[in-house]
């Protein structure tokens, strides 16, 4: 017993520091989820007293806590929504601190800091694995076993995080040397195009959509390189890492496409069929519109129409003005707004695999089987209870947060609900409400940013009691649904 206690004396740290980390270790491994929200809301309050900062504001007035406040949610949610003008109102040193924000809430805080330790300690624990791997698959916030399948292995979190890391800066900067002599063509100087060429790379990988320059996407409406090098950047950030990582597989060690996990063959499935569908309702609403792409000919509009379609996703970058759009396509818009792109990716919405899901349930029902199959493999049951979840609360946060902007700023319902799902889904597409709105409006909406983006399923893990076992169940009786 006194050898046991002596023993037990030694693995409690001396300092100060070391018992802080502890304590913070213990409470990441109890609840990863938890200690997502915290780290996420500790980022917010850290970068919004930064942007209050004088030396944040080009002008001498600085910037008042509404907005910084909403900017830093902005930044640190990926989103691209702004209450100022984001060109002009912030210093170098401001644009310096959105830049990193954006890469910190682009590849998710627990995995940044599992990559950083990583890095440090040239090793990954248990703790550290799990901690990241929560991040990359939301299914392990909840009770029974984890379908390693669906996602990434425990064992494989490691070769993720380099993953991550690696196609961040390898993809950021191919697309920023792709802009670089086209923004050159276009007039910028040497400095802007440098500079400015890896701003826009960075804001269309973590789908974020800030443009650094005044006239935005103005300047490159009809330079279809810029574009397509914009839509790169925006579907490669969006489809997830999980993806990229398999992707990344797939070349080294040259895998069959029919090895690859259900997860990612739904993630890439889905995500081009939204991406044509939205291609198409596009072009057919909007090809005889003369305010938005009609008078550009029909090679253009067919362009256009498949740049909104991937930016409506979550990519945030327009060319064309929104209040010109028919009230069709707003919804349209919408929708791809909603669903948002892949899982672990830094896309907003409720995920294409989500839809999917509900999807698959609803033919198994049509069907009259019991289970749910795709690519020959069934999905279990718990499965489609998250994207139900999922799917509920993040309707229910649309509503609440829809009436509630509606009735502060007393504007239409299709601006209201449009500006509302874009924070939702951190898409940062706007009617143009949001840089007008009152300061109450401000704060519904930079909170419908912050809960779209720790997503429904973290949220309800984090405000969940502990979870514990049911021994007993009540009497089974069918409500009529339907």
């Amino acid at each position: 017993m006194r050898a046991t206690a002596q023993a037990s004396r030694h693995l409690v740290p001396t300092t100060w520091w070391g018992r802080v980390q502890l304590r913070v270790n213990e409470f990441a491994g109890a609840s990863p989820s938890r200690f997502a929200l915290v780290v996420f809301a500790s980022l917010v309050l850290v970068f919004t007293l930064l942007f209050t900062l004088p030396i944040s504001a080009a002008g001498s007035s600085g910037t008042p806590l509404a907005d910084a406040f909403f900017t830093a949610v902005s930044v640190i949610c990926v989103t691209g929504l702004s209450t100022v003008d984001m060109a002009t109102h912030w210093s170098a040193f401001g644009n310096v601190i959105i830049y990193f924000g954006v890469q910190i809430g682009g590849v998710g805080v627990l995995t940044l800091a599992s990559i950083l330790g990583m890095v440090i300690s040239r090793k990954l624990g248990l703790r550290a694995r799990l901690i990241a791997a929560s991040d990359s698959n939301p299914l392990r916030a909840h009770a029974g076993p984890v379908a390693e399948g669906q996602a990434i292995r425990l064992g494989e979190v490691g070769n993720l995080l380099r993953t991550v890391a690696l196609s961040a800066v390898i993809i950021e900067l191919v697309v920023a040397v792709v802009l670089f002599p086209r923004m050159l063509a276009h007039g910028f100087s040497l400095y802007d195009s440098a500079l400015n060429s890896l701003y826009y790379s960075a804001m269309a990988f973590t789908n974020t959509g800030f443009t650094p320059n005044t006239a935005g996407l103005t300047p490159f409406a009809d330079d279809y390189i810029f574009l397509t090098a914009l839509m790169v950047g925006v579907v490669a950030g969006a489809i997830g890492f999980p993806v990229i990582y398999a992707i990344a597989q797939n070349l080294r060690r040259k895998v069959r496409r029919r090895l690859w996990t259900i997860h990612v063959k739904l993630t890439l499935l889905t995500f081009a069929l939204l991406m044509v569908a939205g291609w198409i309702l596009y072009f057919a609403l909007e090809v005889g519109n003369p305010q938005t792409f009609g008078p550009g000919g029909t090679g253009n509009a067919a362009f256009q129409s498949l740049f909104m379609s991937v930016m409506a996703r979550s990519g945030g970058f327009w060319v064309v003005d929104v209040d010109h759009l028919h009230h069709a396509t707003l919804l349209v818009t919408d929708m791809l707004m909603f669903v948002g792109g892949g899982s672990a990716s830094t896309a907003g919405g409720i995920k294409v695999t989500t839809l999917a899901v509900l999807f698959l349930a609803a033919m198994a029902e049509a069907r009259g089987v019991d289970s749910m199959e795709a690519f020959r493999r069934r999905i279990p049951t718990d499965v489609l209870r998250v994207a139900v979840s999922v799917v509920l609360w993040g309707a229910t946060i649309v509503a609440v947060s829809t009436v509630t902007v509606m009735a502060i700023t007393k504007d239409t319902l299709d601006h209201a609900l449009f500006d509302v799902i874009s924070a939702f889904a951190t898409c940062g597409l706007s009617t143009g409400l949001t840089q007008h709105a009152p300061t109450g409006a401000v704060y519904v909406l930079a909170f419908t940013m912050f809960l779209g983006r720790v997503g429904t399923v973290t949220l309800a893990a984090a405000l969940a009691q502990s979870q514990r076992g049911q021994y007993y169940q009540h009497p089974e009786e069918r409500p009529i649904v339907g």
